[in-house]
C-alpha cells in the first residue's frame, strides 16, 4: 500500500471499530441475564397478590406506581377473566399477554417491542388465578436489534468511527500533499512554488517541515535572481568598455602599418568574440530572469527550420558540408516568440555544423507525433561528429559546458548555444534532447506542441518570456 493517507485511515478505522466491537460485547456480556428477570417476575408477582388480598385496589396500584418510580417496570395484574384488578389503563401488549398471547408480536430493527415477562399463581383460598404482566426496560433500543443482536450499534460504531479516522488521515497527509506538489513545482523550474504553510497556531513537525520549505524555497529564488541580474550587470557594464575599445580600433586602423595590421586583426577578433559573449549572456540572463514577457503568436515553424538551413548551407561551405532538410506538407504552426525559436533552432544548427566532420551533412528532419496532451512537433538535428561521452549529455545544456577547453578554442564556442536552447524551448512548452547515433555523431531532438484547430479561435494564454537581442 503505497498511500499514507491509505495506512493510516485503514490503520485508524480498524482500531476505531475493533474498540467499539469489543465495547458492545462487554456491554452485553454484562447486562441482565433472564434469571434476574425471572427472579424479579416471581416477586412482583407474589408482592402484586399479597397487596390486592390485604388492601384491595387502591394498595396494588400504589405498589404498581412504585414499582414503575423505582426500576421502570410497568405491571399489570389480572384475573381468570383478563380483568385489569389496579383499575390502571392497561396497554394492548399487556392485555393479549395476559390472555395468553405471543410476547413480542411486532419486534422491529431500530425500535424493537421492550421485553415482557409473564406468570401466573393462584390466590391464597385458591378460588381465584391471577396473572402478572411485567414490562420490563428495553435499554437503548436504537442499539439492540433483534433478539437482543447489537447489529445497528455495530454499523453506526463502525460509521462513526471510520468518518473520524479518515478526518484524521486527512488531516495529518493533506500537509504532505501540499509539500509534495510545491517540491514538483520548484524541480519543474518555478521558482514561486510554495507550500502556503499554515498559521503560527499549528507547531508540528510537518508544519515545521512545511515552514522550512518554503523558507529554502524563498532563499533559492533570491540566490537564482541574484545570479540573473548579477550577469546582466555584469553584460551591461561590460558593454561601456567594449564599445569604447572598438571606438579605439577604428582609430588605431587609421594609422596602421604593416607590423600592427596583424595586431590589430587579432583585437578586432577578440572583440567580435567578447560582443558574441555578451549579447548571449545577456539573453541566457533574460531567459532565466523570466520577467521580460511579449504576446505569443502563431509561428510557421517549417518556414522557420526552412530558413535557418538555407543560412546554414552558406555557413556550411567553408568546411565543404552541406545541409539536408526533410520537411513533409502540413499544418506547423507553433505559439510563441518567432526571434526566440529561431535563436534556438539555429544553435543547434550551427552547432552541428561546426562539430561535423568535414565534406559531411548535417541532417534536419521535422516531424509530428500525436501525444497524450495533443500533437507535437519533433525537430531532429544530426550530424557526423565524434559524438559525446554518455555522461555528458545532459549537461550539454548547462551555461558554459565544454567538453574540453581546445576545442572551444577551436571552434570558438562558449557554452552557451544549446543552454539558451534549452530554455528558450522549456519556455515554449516543450523539451530537448540529446542522444549518440548508432552510426555515429549526435542527435538533437527539439519537441514543441503544436496548434490545434480547436485553439487557433481561443484567446492566446499567457505570453512567454522573450530576450531581447543584445
Amino acid at each position: 500500500m503505497k498511500s499514507l493517507f491509505l495506512r493510516i485511515f485503514l490503520s485508524f478505522w480498524m482500531a476505531q471499530a475493533l474498540f467499539v466491537v469489543l465495547a458492545i460485547l462487554v456491554t452485553i456480556a454484562f447486562r441482565p441475564r433472564s434469571s434476574t428477570w425471572e427472579a424479579l417476575r416471581t416477586t412482583v408477582l407474589n408482592e402484586a397478590v399479597n397487596a390486592y388480598e390485604e388492601g384491595g385496589q387502591s394498595q396494588l396500584r400504589q405498589y404498581f406506581e412504585s414499582l414503575d418510580a423505582t426500576q421502570h417496570v410497568r405491571a399489570y395484574l389480572f384475573d381468570e377473566q383478563g380483568i385489569e384488578l389496579s383499575h390502571r389503563p392497561a396497554p394492548d401488549w399487556a392485555i393479549r399477554v395476559a390472555l395468553g398471547g405471543p410476547r413480542n408480536p411486532q419486534n422491529g430493527f431500530l425500535f424493537p417491542a421492550p421485553p415482557v415477562q409473564r406468570d401466573s399463581r393462584s390466590s391464597s383460598d385458591g378460588k381465584h388465578r391471577y396473572t402478572v404482566v411485567l414490562g420490563t426496560p428495553p435499554g437503548p433500543r436504537v442499539f439492540i436489534g433483534p433478539r437482543g443482536v447489537p447489529i445497528t450499534g455495530l454499523i453506526i460504531g463502525v460509521i462513526t468511527s471510520g468518518l473520524v479516522c479518515y478526518l484524521l488521515a486527512w488531516f495529518l497527509t493533506k500537509p504532505i500533499v501540499r509539500l509534495r506538489t510545491a517540491a514538483r513545482q520548484l524541480a519543474s523550474g518555478d521558482l514561486t512554488a510554495r507550500t502556503g504553510a499554515p498559521a503560527s497556531r499549528r507547531r508540528d513537525e510537518v508544519a515545521g517541515l512545511m515552514r522550512d520549505f518554503d523558507a529554502m524555497a524563498e532563499r533559492m529564488e533570491t540566490l537564482v535572481k541574484a545570479q540573473s541580474r548579477l550577469l546582466n550587470d555584469i553584460s551591461h557594464e561590460l558593454r561601456s568598455p567594449l564599445a569604447r575599445l572598438n571606438v579605439a580600433l577604428g582609430l588605431a586602423r587609421q594609422r596602421e602599418d604593416t607590423l600592427s595590421s596583424d595586431m590589430l586583426d587579432r583585437i578586432e577578433l577578440e572583440a567580435s568574440r567578447l560582443n558574441e559573449l555578451i549579447s548571449r549572456i545577456l539573453t541566457l540572463a533574460r531567459l532565466e530572469d523570466g520577467e521580460q514577457r511579449v504576446p505569443q503568436t502563431p509561428v510557421p515553424l517549417d518556414e522557420l527550420v526552412a530558413n535557418v538551413a538555407e543560412d546554414a548551407e552558406f555557413e556550411a561551405q567553408a568546411r565543404h558540408c552541406h545541409v539536408h532538410t526533410s520537411i513533409p506538407e502540413g499544418d506547423w504552426e507553433v505559439r510563441g516568440n518567432a526571434s526566440l525559436l529561431h535563436s534556438a533552432v539555429e544553435n543547434v544548427v550551427r552547432n552541428a555544423i561546426r562539430y561535423t566532420q568535414e565534406r559531411t551533412s548535417v541532417e534536419i528532419e521535422l516531424s509530428s507525433l500525436d501525444g497524450a496532451n495533443g500533437s507535437e512537433a519533433v525537430l531532429k538535428v544530426s550530424d557526423s561528429g565524434p559524438g559525446v561521452p554518455a555522461d555528458a549529455l545532459e549537461k550539454l545544456f548547462e551555461p558554459f559546458y565544454r567538453l574540453d577547453d581546445a576545442r572551444g578554442r577551436q571552434t570558438g564556442g562558449v557554452g552557451l548555444g544549446l543552454a539558451i536552447t534549452e530554455r528558450a524551448v522549456r519556455f515554449h512548452g516543450g523539451k530537448v534532447s540529446a542522444l549518440n547515433r548508432m552510426e555515429g555523431g549526435l542527435r538533437v531532438e527539439i519537441r514543441l506542441p503544436l496548434i490545434s484547430g480547436g485553439q487557433r479561435s481561443k484567446q492566446l494564454p499567457e505570453p512567454l518570456p522573450v530576450a531581447e537581442k543584445a
